[in-house]
């Protein structure tokens, strides 16, 4: 087990985030860098004044009422898993450094517990997110759209969400942050090492596999079509001009 811990929980990670860093910034490169449109691109009706088009911009990168009206239903379960994936991505920041002023009003006990309640609704609600979506390509009208990408994608992050849920709802009351903080921390000061209860039972195993997954999903996204997270700023802007 500790090989494949070296594999998928410090060499996988050192490669997953070069390729990441490396993939993002050429992707960053390319769009300020791809000549602008002699012509504006706006939409109608739009804000006369700049501050109105910033914050439209805002709106219709993160509530996009489009998609709303368009389809309610997929717009729930993606605002939902949204909500919930930027609560994980917070969540996983105590693995760099512990919440200030938190852990003093709960106490340590009352930390954990409500990391548990917190990353348990997380995770339950990016399943049912990426399990609609599954659905809704597999047995919905797009379903003759979808092309092996999609799948893929999917399949990803359903084993990140998965294993980070089999972590949370098997391991949760036994491994806790300090632990993860402490492995991970030795990933950042490149003296990687894992705490001695990451060897033993087989929770090991369930961080390698979720690693594994993050792993693979952080070399493909930069040249996936989910980048569009990153660039809907910038498409959102010239939408909004």
């Amino acid at each position: 087990m500790e090989t494949y811990l070296w594999i998928t929980s410090v060499w996988g990670v050192y490669l997953a985030l070069a390729v990441f860093i490396i993939g993002m910034g050429w992707r960053i490169y390319e769009w300020a860098t791809t000549p602008k449109s002699a012509v504006r691109l706006g939409m109608f009706p739009k804000p006369a004044t700049k501050t109105g088009r910033f914050f439209k911009m805002l709106k219709d990168t993160f509530i996009a009422p489009h998609s709303a009206k368009i389809e309610p239903a997929m717009w729930v379960f993606a605002f939902a898993f949204h909500v919930a994936a930027l609560g994980a991505f917070v969540g996983h920041g105590r693995l760099i450094a512990e919440f200030p002023i938190l852990p003093e009003l709960l106490g340590h006990d009352g930390m954990n517990a409500f990391a548990a309640m917190s990353g348990s609704i997380a995770g339950v609600l990016m399943l049912v997110g990426v399990l609609f979506w599954i659905g809704r390509r597999t047995f919905g009208p797009y379903k003759s759209l979808s092309v092996p990408e999609d799948y893929l994608l999917l399949f990803l992050l359903f084993g990140v969400i998965v294993m980070g849920d089999h972590m949370r709802f098997v391991y949760g009351d036994i491994i806790h942050a300090d632990t993860y903080r402490a492995w991970f921390q030795s990933l950042l000061t490149f003296k990687p090492m894992f705490p001695e209860k990451l060897l033993s039972g087989n929770v090991g195993w369930s961080l390698g596999t979720h690693m594994l997954f993050t792993d693979l999903f952080l070399i493909y996204f930069p040249f996936s079509k989910l980048v569009h997270t990153i660039g809907s700023f910038s498409s959102n802007r010239v939408r909004s001009e």
